[in-house]
């Protein structure tokens, strides 16, 4: 890592990113490194970082790279690696057309979840295709403290457990992972969200996302929260016929989420690529030496 390297920094709703823009994936990132950049007193700050690879330059992208250019190698603040970030995508899709690499319209982002489907707005909002939901049988109950709540396990191409709450103060700091049992229910760990009613088809949101903390927004958290809410309310769109739409507000914004009739869900949102810069080189030989 003797070479300056170009960073970018972008948010989506407050849930912010480190963006390493890396066509050819010449880029080494280890975990200590991410972890050092998502550092928000010794590094640049973020919940995570977007390497941007052309899909064919990476490994785990070849096979994504007929239908979509672009690979978002998503990593969490924690450099662990992630299958999906909603909010992200759309940041993603944001330095994309900053960079001059897509236009407003439509586009397609590989991602560990799959490909992706992007609608960049003229006003500015961006909307993410971001699949279908499998709904996982069985109890699952989180808890904070001497609280407990059921929750509903909801799989977004990642883990998410969605509990209705009175207050989301309830959901306590949040600094640390929500325990939730049964332990089988997630191997790998779990988003936790919180949830409390705001009005019709209209929820606000807390979220504890694994490896991070947590977070001022979890785009497929919300996508979790609006498919869990509309279970809850009786509503299933494969059934009626007819496309269910929730506004759900996260501590860093608003995010509206429709889940149609063949499952498939959009989440639409705002997204802001803040600032850019160079990353000094002997900073980075020290972070990857941690």
């Amino acid at each position: 890592m003797s070479t300056r390297i170009a960073f970018l920094k972008g948010h989506g709703t407050e849930n912010d990113f480190v963006i390493v823009p890396d066509p050819e994936n010449a880029v080494d990132l280890p975990p200590a490194v991410v972890a050092a950049l998502c550092d928000r007193r010794a590094g640049i700050g973020g919940d995570g970082l977007l390497h941007v690879v052309r899909s064919a330059a990476h490994p785990e992208a070849r096979h994504m790279a007929a239908d979509a250019e672009w690979f978002m190698d998503y990593r969490n603040g924690d450099g662990s690696i992630a299958e999906m970030c909603g909010n992200g995508v759309r940041v993603f899709a944001r330095y994309l057309l900053h960079a001059g690499h897509a236009t407003e319209g439509d586009l397609s982002v590989a991602t560990r979840g799959g490909v992706k489907t992007v609608h960049i707005a003229k006003d500015g909002d961006i909307t993410v295709g971001m699949g279908k939901a499998r709904l996982p049988e069985g109890e699952v109950t989180v808890s904070v403290g001497e609280r407990s709540w059921p929750a509903r396990n909801v799989n977004m191409g990642n883990p998410h457990a969605v509990a209705f709450v009175d207050d989301l103060a309830h959901a306590g700091t949040l600094y640390d992972a929500p325990p939730f049992s049964p332990a089988f229910a997630y191997p790998d760990g779990v988003n936790v969200e919180f949830v409390v009613d705001r009005g019709p088809a209209h929820v606000a949101m807390r979220v504890h996302e694994r490896g991070v903390g947590e977070t001022r927004s979890c785009g497929t958290g919300a996508c979790a929260v609006a498919v869990a809410t509309a279970r809850r309310d009786g509503a299933d769109p494969a059934v009626t016929g007819s496309p269910a739409t929730y506004t759900v507000d996260v501590p860093g914004g608003r995010l509206v989420i429709t889940e149609r009739p063949d499952g498939e869900i959009e989440m639409t949102g705002p997204a802001v690529i803040v600032a850019e810069g160079e990353l000094d080189p002997e900073w980075l030989e020290n972070a990857q030496r941690r």
